[in-house]
């Protein structure tokens, strides 16, 4: 075992150890809480929140409170954590991974640092993957925290403003990632304080962390408004590419999952929109339309990566199978799949606001989560978001048995394996579950079942709604579930009567994953507690992976092997090693691709801290902001004096100085050039500054009611934030997709956009500074302004 290995193996059974030695100080108290009553267990609630607040620390409190939760637990929902889940729950306080197998219960694990947590009175939220699992977890774990005399609040995208304050306003939050996210982004676009809804972002648990920490965070939550878009455009493009032949016209590289224009291809494109030059500048947006006619047509298909419902293209999360309600993709993939598919074309979105899930997390005082998958990932959680993922071990030793994959030459001899498997299993009633990657394989093995008559459920991205049911009842004797991914399901597969004298669960996997993570999720679910069971992976040289990364390697192996026949099979650990080899590749890509949307973002970062922090200032203010406005028209002076007042004091621009102090700070017969001439060019700002002080005590004196010169100084400065920074955003976003051209010419694509990042960056607070002065200034005062 190479050193480095074995340091860690070392150091993460060294953390095990310690927290066993924690849980012990936990379950010293069983036996005395135990005997306590209800009313002395309940009373022990208020007594920690003093002690907090008298200097004790959540880590001095936490064998007491987490032996108080583990009791409550049992009386409430008659359920005892064991020591592996308080091992879990101490992971979880100190804001890391706790990467807990299927069916040893994270949900009850996660109760301990949640009431431990929520004693301090910050709040604690507990995301999840979606709305069913937080209605349900709340619900269900709601009546122990209830009982201990915390606060439960469910937040969810139907509730109302005031729902939603009430929800974040709890001890205890129940919430999907996206929709804090949401949350997060429009309350930082009102402009009045109590139209916000959340509080400071304190500590948050995250339900299969890596599903929302990893898989989701390619793509960043996006606020969007209207935007003119050409859909004619998307409609010439999408007929045009539909003409094409693949290699004489386009060629796909699968490794990269692009698609790109031959020679032949570009003279065809130049003959079908008349055009000389396909590539010149005035056609970028054709080019535009037309790449992503190519990528809708001959990269993205129907059923796996999207599907179509209700007249709508709806994009399916590779890694859940579900579909990502209300998400679109962007930069006009989306209407180009529209234009594919023949449905309604929405028009193109402006980016109002938009953050990745990377630095929404990262917001947090303390963060940790919990999944059965994280190790396969653990470099990135240690990189991006300072968390150990920490293995903890099972209640029982898992006795499941993996096989090693099965290889088949084509999909045709695969599938009929499969099938086969299915058969045999059936006719002595053992339950399987059947894991596929695509929406379209789940309804071709439907069929195929269909057609033998064998009963089944499907579970895939067009009927999510019922998946908890069809989940729970998987494990029942004769029961046959097929389920693309199984990433996120939340709810334990256990076995009925009779299951475990046959065999157990059988999980069959018709295709490995890009990830091995997702793999193990679908193994995973066999062997819960101890249980028998078995997995096995079905592959074929046809196979999306094997086509991208395995296949020239995996066939020298098969011919080596003189293996010619179509119904062959091979059956070996080096096959598996392969696949999980090419997985591995895509993992590197995966995570490159992450790092490389955080990158970008982290610019992005700064500058929305540094705007939101401003907004947050002046929607606090109780009294006046004067303090704001009154320095920005400073700015705006000086700005506008230097830019005018270079050189020889007799070619001074006096005229542009006035024609900008009638513009935006004093009516026409208020200044002319001759106040301005002999004077020096701090003399002129001084004098600006007088007329600029002049008007505001004017404006004081119109609206002699303090609250209402407050409301109107907040409106004006917010008006002119909100408007240029969604310009900026979108002009970042802009940027973001043009700089990469720049690699061509030897320049560093990341630092370039850093660069010019900067420098429209501090052109858009010039621009607010000088939009401020001259809306605030400029404008006339009516009675009765009404919010």
């Amino acid at each position: 075992m190479p050193n480095v290995l074995k340091r860690w193996v070392e150091s993460d059974a060294r953390k095990v150890t310690r927290l066993g030695h924690t849980a012990d100080k936990v379950m010293a108290y069983e036996d005395e809480y135990a005997k306590l009553s209800d009313e002395d267990l309940q009373a022990k609630t208020p007594e920690f929140k003093e002690r907090y607040k008298k200097g004790e620390s959540l880590d001095d409190l936490l064998p007491e409170a987490f032996a108080v939760a583990r009791e409550g637990a049992k009386r409430v929902l008659g359920l005892f954590p064991f020591r592996v889940q308080i091992m879990g729950g101490i992971v979880l306080h100190n804001g890391d991974i706790a990467e807990m197998k299927t069916g040893e219960g994270k949900t009850l694990t996660a109760t301990m640092p949640v009431y431990l947590n929520a004693l301090t009175g910050d709040g604690v939220h507990v995301v999840t993957v979606n709305e069913y699992l937080s209605e349900r977890d709340a619900t269900e774990m709601g009546e122990l925290y209830n009982w201990l005399g915390l606060s439960v609040g469910i937040n969810g995208s139907e509730k109302s403003a005031e729902e939603k304050r009430e929800a974040y306003n709890a001890d205890i939050t129940y919430s999907t990632n996206g929709e804090i996210g949401f949350d997060y982004l429009r309350d930082n676009m009102v402009v009045y304080k109590e139209d916000q809804v959340q509080r400071g972002l304190n500590f948050a648990i995250i339900d299969e962390v890596d599903s929302i920490l990893i898989d989701e965070s390619r793509t960043p939550l996006i606020i969007s408004g209207g935007s003119a878009g050409n859909t004619n455009l998307y409609e010439r493009a999408d007929r045009f590419a539909k003409t094409l032949r693949e290699k004489s016209d386009y060629k796909v590289d699968l490794e990269s999952k692009t698609v790109s224009l031959t020679d032949e291809g570009n003279r065809k494109a130049e003959e079908y929109f008349g055009l000389d030059n396909l590539y010149d500048t005035e056609n970028t947006a054709l080019t535009h339309h037309l790449d992503q006619a190519l990528r809708a047509n001959y990269i993205m298909f129907n059923n796996k990566d999207y599907v179509v419902q209700d007249g709508e293209v709806q994009i399916v999360d590779s890694f859940t199978g579900r579909i990502m309600e209300g998400r679109r993709f962007s930069d006009g993939l989306h209407q180009a799949l529209e234009a594919k598919e023949h449905v309604d074309i929405q028009e193109e979105t402006k980016t109002m606001a938009n953050i990745t899930y990377q630095n929404l997390f990262r917001m947090y005082n303390k963060l940790s989560g919990m999944t059965g998958t994280a190790k396969t990932e653990q470099e990135e959680f240690r990189e991006i978001y300072n968390m150990e993922v920490i293995s903890i071990p099972t209640n029982r030793p898992v006795i499941r048995k993996d096989e090693p994959d099965l290889l088949y030459p084509s999909l045709k001899s695969k599938f009929n394996a499969v099938i086969n498997e299915i058969v045999k299993l059936h006719k002595k009633g053992q339950p399987m579950l059947i894991g596929t990657v695509a929406v379209e394989t789940s309804e071709y093995l439907s069929h195929q079942l269909d057609q033998l008559g064998i009963p089944h459920n499907v579970l895939n991205a067009k009927n999510h709604a019922r998946e908890a049911e069809i989940i729970m009842n998987a494990g029942q004797k004769g029961a046959v579930t097929i389920a693309t991914n199984m990433a996120g399901r939340g709810t334990d597969i256990k076995l009925g009567p009779g299951v475990k004298e046959v065999g157990g669960l059988a999980v069959i996997g018709t295709e490995r994953h890009e990830s091995r993570r997702i793999d193990n999720q679908l193994r995973g679910r066999s062997g819960r507690q101890g249980d028998p069971g078995f997995s096995q992976f079905y592959l074929s040289l046809e196979d999306d992976l094997m086509l991208r990364f395995g296949s020239d390697r995996v066939k020298a192996i098969l011919q080596r092997m003189n293996v010619e026949d179509d119904d062959a099979v091979i059956k070996s650990r080096l096959i598996t090693r392969q696949v999980e080899s090419a997985q591995k590749r895509v993992e590197g890509n995966n995570y490159d691709s992450r790092k490389n949307v955080l990158q970008y973002d982290d610019v992005m970062r700064e500058q929305r801290e540094v705007i939101y922090k401003q907004r947050q200032l002046v929607i606090n203010e109780p009294d006046d902001l004067k303090w704001v406005i009154m320095p920005m028209i400073q700015r705006t002076v000086n700005r506008i004096v230097d830019m005018h007042t270079n050189g020889d004091q007799k070619k001074w621009e006096l005229d542009s100085i006035v024609d900008f102090a009638r513009s935006a700070m004093v009516n026409d017969d208020a200044i002319s050039e001759d106040d301005l001439k002999g004077k020096s060019a701090e003399e002129i700002k001084s004098y600006l500054m007088d007329q600029a002080e002049t008007v505001y005590k004017d404006k004081q004196k119109q609206l002699y009611d303090p609250s209402q010169m407050l409301e109107f100084e907040k409106v004006v400065v917010l008006r002119c934030v909100d408007s240029h920074w969604t310009d900026h955003i979108d002009t970042l976003d802009q940027l973001r997709q043009s700089i990469q051209l720049r690699g061509y010419g030897q320049l560093n694509p990341l630092i370039e956009y850093q660069s010019n990042a900067f420098t429209m960056f501090e052109e858009m607070i010039s621009d607010i500074e000088y939009d401020a002065t001259r809306l605030f200034m400029k404008s006339e005062i009516r009675q009765n302004m009404e919010r």
